[in-house]
């Protein structure tokens, strides 16, 4: 293993071209409080801040909003140390384009990105606004709120009507002056009694009213769900009572984007996200990403899976890196291709019962393997970062056979031949499912 965590300075900052050049070690949350210093941030965030740069883009990592791209996209050149001939090796548009644009989603495996160059925005601030719907009523306002907001996410919960929406726009200072701050939804005096009182009816003896009160709302969850987490009657009422928090939660909020974009994603979890073209642009919108979210949670709900929530779902604009499981290389559904969504689902995992953690797992590869049942026939792609190797040689073959007919595999494999000619930087996933080809790539400028 190769640790560049102490890799982690920016190098320059360019605040006429809002260009910020970084060692790939820094995280998300040390870069973006160093940004705020010169007046600009990162375009969008995933859930959480504690990632590297280098793990962050190399993964293809993304947040929401329908006309803004995975993090990748905002790579403008980046440093590459071979572990072949080429050495280190500068790579962006204009140098070795071909290269740039297969390592810029390289997965670790066509050398150690040490330093990036990244395009930035202007710092701002968003309004973020938190709606409860029912099904059938986001159906009828799905179109227009993918259109009319910057940032939008859905959190879907098993066996509710419910859906939670969470929308986020920029707000100016007037606006922002004349707008009584709220206080963030979480933080409702009253939001967190449904689950609360879920936890008493269960936990009566080892847990007082009092610390139940004091406990936030992922620590609840987390608390309900160890109870009983494969029994579907119990996940069913803890999506309720999760429903009924953010219900109780709806309103606004308004903070500098980076804080709003994040949230807790709680304790430990198995997750696992696909992501798929829903429509050649805002306006032409194909209603693919609506008719897979009810596949699925009929299907869950059919087969009574101890499914909790939420299946959360975003959207992005596609990506320029080949690699990226919101491509528009070619091959990449081209009659299709302006927005993408991402439908991610969980099972979390209590930290110290092996019994429940071992049960949990087999549990999820099984609500896995229905929803890539579903998502195949969206010519989905599982997000790398969650794609875990299929324990049978048959499997391996056909998810193998899958990715090369989705992804550039062969130039890939020439990538890797040309970067790493030995195979030091391989594991058994890559060299099983992305395997090295025998000639390298001819590199060209």
């Amino acid at each position: 293993m190769v640790n560049i965590g102490l890799c982690d300075r920016v190098l320059h900052v360019d605040k006429a071209k809002a260009q910020v050049r970084v060692e790939a070690g820094i995280t998300v949350e040390k870069l973006t409080e160093e940004l705020r210093q010169h007046g600009l941030t990162l375009q969008n965030f995933a859930s959480i801040r504690e990632q590297q740069l280098g793990g962050f883009t190399q993964v293809s990592a993304h947040g929401t909003g329908a006309l803004i791209p995975p993090v990748d996209e905002q790579v403008v050149s980046m440093t590459l140390v071979t572990a072949g001939p080429l050495g280190t090796i500068e790579l962006s548009r204009q140098q070795h384009a071909e290269l740039f644009e297969l390592a810029k989603v390289g997965l670790g495996a066509l050398g150690v990105v040490s330093t990036l160059l990244l395009q930035c925005v202007p710092a701002h601030r968003l309004e973020e606004e938190t709606r409860v719907y029912t099904r059938h009523e986001l159906l009828g306002k799905h179109a227009e709120l993918l259109r009319r907001n910057r940032h939008v996410r859905y959190m879907w919960m098993p066996y509710t009507e419910h859906v939670t929406v969470v929308t986020c726009n920029p707000v100016d200072e007037q606006h922002e002056a004349k707008t009584t701050p709220n206080v963030a939804p979480a933080a409702s005096s009253n939001a967190t009694e449904p689950l609360y009182r879920l936890l008493l009816e269960r936990s009566a003896d080892s847990v007082t009213l009092e610390q139940a009160r004091r406990m936030t709302f992922a620590e609840l969850r987390d608390r309900l769900l160890a109870i009983a987490p494969l029994e579907q009657a119990w996940v069913a009422r803890i999506n309720a009572a999760e429903s009924e928090f953010w219900r109780r939660s709806q309103g606004k909020r308004i903070d500098v984007s980076d804080r709003v974009l994040g949230f807790d994603c709680g304790g430990q979890q198995w997750v696992l996200e696909v992501a798929f073209p829903t429509g050649k642009s805002l306006a032409e919108w194909n209603g693919n990403d609506m008719r897979f979210m009810q596949e699925l949670l009929d299907a869950i709900e059919a087969a009574k899976l101890p499914a909790p929530g939420p299946i959360e779902q975003r959207w992005t604009a596609t990506s320029s890196a080949a690699m990226s499981p919101a491509s528009s290389a070619p091959g990449a559904h081209q009659d299709d291709q302006g927005v993408v969504t991402w439908v991610g689902i969980i099972m979390y995992l209590p930290p110290e019962d092996e019994k429940h953690r071992s049960a949990i797992t087999a549990a999820f590869h099984e609500y896995g393997k229905l929803m890539m049942r579903i998502a195949d026939k969206y010519g989905a792609a599982v997000h790398w970062a969650k794609l875990e190797l299929p324990p049978t040689a048959d499997e391996r073959e056909q998810l193998r056979r899958k990715l090369a007919a989705r992804y550039p595999t062969e130039a890939f494999g020439q990538a890797r031949k040309l970067c790493d000619p030995e195979g030091l930087l391989g594991n058994e996933l890559l060299d099983t499912l992305l395997p090295a080809a025998d000639k390298p790539m001819v590199l060209v400028n």
